[in-house]
């Protein structure tokens, strides 16, 4: 037995174990979770390493059951990267995909395959990804979709070719099929992690180097007889891969860390220290280019009789749903930020008067005040917006905040007046038949 493998077990599983604690901790990725299945699949291909040399047809079993877990990790990590929607086209592509490879394994593990079902198996390879393909819907062709396909038809081709080869051995079939899983790996993290950072290239190159150990291993053996390698230099990419995902997985935490200690966690808005180093540098930019920019203050009515009412569930969907609605109305250059509970801030800048302004605040509280459903609730609300422009109504931050929230205050209490004398004059108008019914 290959005793020799156990060191490479514990330190796979020590990894596995790392990946499982860190997701334990951000569960929110399924992608992370599918890379979690890849890794324990490479636990398990290190320990069915142990019995190959069994006899009696049990190291044959545990060679193939090795290698079957090595091509579903492959798979795993590669399904884990697609960056499109996975339907069930997407499914169908990497069941047909596991089980055909499966087929080929098991039947070159046999002692007198049949060639017909060798050949078969390698046209399923070959075909099965491409007919999925072209049955799907137009919406499902991604670039990276057709990537695969071109790697699984030229792997079928390549395994019908070896197959009839009198020279070439059944692992060459084997190497073939792992070549194109893992060079998958590397293109599809090149696809999706193309951010340059030190995570995304030593995942890369460990993918690259992974792959090309199918093809470096078996030429070396077949043509340098005199280089021998032992098998753990072999094993290094796969030691290279889990380090270079443990440091995408720390990235994405550095990355959402930073996120929010800048951003609101419930509707993603710019909080009130990014707020604030905004509407800094939109005042700074305004001057020195000698045009203005406006800051709006949104208030929502309503609010807590909504919280009181339905609850706060409710009220933070509605926050989501209006931080939704101001993103939408201005423009990318745009600040919307959420600077209290229920209150809202827009910095208009390229550059913004006081007539852009007012557009803007007209069609936010005409559509504020529309009734909408949520969580199966019929809401009304409204809003109160109070607009300051620099450098006309304030000249420095501090000011035009407190100009916009007076102004804001100002609307709110105009609004609420006239709401008053609009009550006030219909309760007068349905008592004044009963006055005059009691005079006669």
């Amino acid at each position: 037995m290959f005793w020799s493998k156990v060191p490479d077990i514990l330190a796979v599983t020590c990894l596995a174990c790392a990946f499982s604690s860190i997701l334990r901790r951000d569960p929110s990725s399924s992608g992370h979770r599918l890379w979690l299945v890849g890794w324990i699949l490479i636990v398990l291909h290190f320990v069915t390493g142990i019995g190959a040399d069994l006899p009696d047809g049990i190291g044959a079993a545990c060679n193939a059951i090795g290698l079957i877990a090595l091509i579903a990790a492959g798979i795993f990590f590669m399904w884990a990267t697609v960056p499109y929607d996975t339907g069930m086209s997407c499914r169908w592509m990497v069941a047909i995909s596991f089980v055909a490879m499966s087929v080929y394994i098991v039947l070159e593990s046999l002692p007198n395959p049949s060639p017909s079902a060798v050949d078969y198996t390698a046209v399923v390879i070959g075909t099965g990804p491409l007919a999925v393909g072209m049955l799907s819907g137009r919406e499902d062709q991604h670039p990276l979709r057709w990537v695969t396909v071109g790697l699984q038809f030229c792997l079928g081709v390549s395994l019908i070719i070896f197959a009839h080869k009198h020279f070439s051995s059944p692992d060459l079939g084997t190497d073939a099929m792992l070549f194109a899983v893992y060079m998958g790996c590397c293109l599809y993290f090149w696809y999706t992690h193309r951010n340059g950072t030190a995570g995304s290239i030593i995942t890369i190159g460990g993918f690259l180097a992974w792959s090309l150990v199918f093809v470096v291993a078996p030429t070396t053996e077949a043509f340098l007889h005199n280089i021998h390698l032992e098998n753990e230099v072999w094993n290094l990419p796969k030691y290279v891969v889990a380090v270079g995902m443990l440091l995408l997985l720390l990235e994405k935490q550095i990355e959402r860390t930073q996120h929010l200690a800048l951003h609101d966690d419930l509707t993603h808005l710019a909080n009130r220290r990014l707020f604030q180093d905004r509407l800094v540098t939109a005042i700074e930019r305004s001057r020195r280019a000698g045009n203005s920019m406006a800051l709006l203050s949104v208030d929502l009515d309503r609010f807590k009789l909504v919280n009181d009412t339905y609850g706060h569930h409710v009220g933070d969907l509605l926050l989501q749903h209006v931080s939704g609605i101001l993103e939408a109305r201005v423009r990318r250059s745009d600040t919307v930020a959420r600077t209290g509970g229920d209150e809202f801030s827009i910095i208009m800048e390229e550059p913004s008067g006081r007539y852009e302004a007012e557009m803007v605040a007209d069609t936010l509280i005409r559509i504020l005040s529309e009734p909408f459903v949520l969580a199966g609730n019929r809401i009304h609300i409204g809003a109160s917006i109070g607009i300051a422009l620099f450098p006309d109504d304030a000249g420095s931050v501090d000011s035009l905040c407190i100009a916009a929230d007076q102004s804001m205050y100002h609307e709110k209490e105009t609004r609420r007046t006239a709401e008053l004398d609009i009550r006030k004059l219909t309760m007068s108008e349905n008592s004044t038949p009963e006055k005059h019914f009691m005079a006669s």
